[in-house]
């Protein structure tokens, strides 16, 4: 059953109200995705599989619980369309193993030389080039930057918890751990990762409109991007490992 006729055998008129009041924002999230994602993905698709995420949210949504519908909607829009992603993942596996890797030699660095480890430092820790290991970084930030989604995803639970009021508060605390300590590993990053992020994910530019920002390439941008999502898988390991 699509989205469409998912919603259509609904007929609760607030969840309809709802679902017709917001269908533009699965749209303007799924082209949002597109800009970082292959060719081969249809935006039908994400705009599918955002529709039954809104119809969720709409259905499960609790006004009294202090989050607006639209930010609700969002975390659950965008739930929907990554699990869709994910489901038909073409990223290779061993570009997700190189990633890791990548990760995990940022962190032991760090930890080593007490400071953000360089690109170079990087590539002679794992004994490849620093050409292949720019390579890998542009291959984490296009294998759908599900690290880094992942990560906020998580952090969004606390969202999703005003559809789950059986939530005990200790439930909650991991939630806001996670949140806290993601929040603490960004504003560790270096500068410029650090505004490649916001401009990715908070002004929603893209690569080529950060790079036109930086005043470098678009690849250099997605490296960028690559180092920042490998940075912060390998500074919050103790929790993408528990």
């Amino acid at each position: 059953m699509t989205g469409i006729a998912l919603y259509a055998s609904v007929q609760l008129p607030d969840t309809e109200t709802l679902v017709m009041q917001n269908m533009g924002l699965v749209k303007r999230i799924a082209y949002h995705l597109m800009t970082r994602l292959p060719a081969s993905i249809q935006v039908e698709d994400l705009v599918q599989a955002g529709m039954v995420g809104l119809l969720e949210a709409a259905r499960l949504f609790d006004p009294a619980l202090g989050a607006s519908f639209e930010t609700y909607a969002g975390i659950r829009i965008r739930g929907a369309m990554l699990d869709e992603l994910r489901r038909n993942d073409w990223t290779p596996r061993s570009v997700h193993r190189k990633a890791r890797e990548v990760a995990e030699a940022i962190r032991q660095l760090e930890e080593q030389l007490g400071r953000d480890a360089r690109d170079a430092e990087v590539a002679e820790h794992l004994s490849i080039s620093l050409t292949e290991y720019h390579h890998i970084l542009q291959d984490a930030a296009s294998c759908h930057l599900f690290s880094v989604d992942e990560l906020l995803e998580s952090g969004d639970q606390i969202l999703e918890g005003c559809a789950a009021p059986t939530d005990s508060p200790l439930e909650q605390i991991p939630r806001s751990g996670f949140t806290e300590a993601l929040a603490e590993a960004i504003t560790r990053l270096p500068e410029r990762e650090r505004l490649v992020l916001s401009l990715y994910y908070d002004e929603e530019l893209n690569l080529k409109e950060i790079g036109q920002v930086l005043q470098v390439s678009e690849s250099r941008s997605c490296q960028i991007l690559g180092q920042a999502t490998l940075r912060l898988r390998g500074k919050l390991c103790d929790w993408t490992l528990a």
